[in-house]
């Protein structure tokens, strides 16, 4: 059975919440030790020379191993490209999203109820093209508005643009 970016399943792996090709990983690594060891051995043994402790060279060689992570991460990114798969507008599936709400409910608690938004946040969320997934959140979880005199709970009024991000792209 083969995956969405056309390889085998056995042949990705999940690293840090990315998706990744097994093969490549494995050159990644071999890349980034080849490169960044034998940097910082290099600059160790010449700073020993124009430093006066031992100490301090090592130092300074472990930024000359640094530098080299650094570029072969850039190497790798240009040899390897990414597996993922970013699906984004209509096509993603909306009982993913209804999920994550579910998720993010659990997590903070009530979402409150849209009917209670500020204009401003509402037309902000319809632009996102997040609104009506809270609508229909919202309805299928029969959210009802307090009876209480509290105010409304809006944990996400002021940045509906964090929670959008959250909603489509996590």
């Amino acid at each position: 059975m083969k995956s969405e970016s056309g390889l085998p399943r056995w042949q990705l792996v999940e690293v840090w919440g990315d998706t990744a090709d097994v093969r490549h990983l494995a050159w990644a690594i071999v890349l980034g030790i080849g490169i960044s060891l034998p940097a910082y051995l290099l600059a160790a043994r010449v700073l020993t020379a124009f430093v006066s402790s031992p100490e301090l060279a090592k130092a300074y060689g472990m930024l000359a191993g640094l530098g080299g992570c650094v570029v072969a991460g850039v190497m790798c990114a240009l040899l390897f490209k990414p597996k993922r798969v970013v699906v984004e507008g209509e096509a993603a599936d909306p009982f993913w999203r209804q999920e994550v709400l579910a998720k993010l409910a659990e997590q903070i608690g009530d979402l409150g109820s849209v009917a209670d938004l500020p204009p401003g946040v509402v037309q902000e969320m319809k632009e996102l093209q997040i609104y009506d997934l809270f609508l229909d959140y919202e309805k299928s979880n029969r959210i009802e508005k307090p009876s209480t005199d509290e105010p409304p709970r809006q944990r996400f009024a002021s940045q509906p643009s964090v929670l959008a991000a959250q909603v489509k792209g996590a």
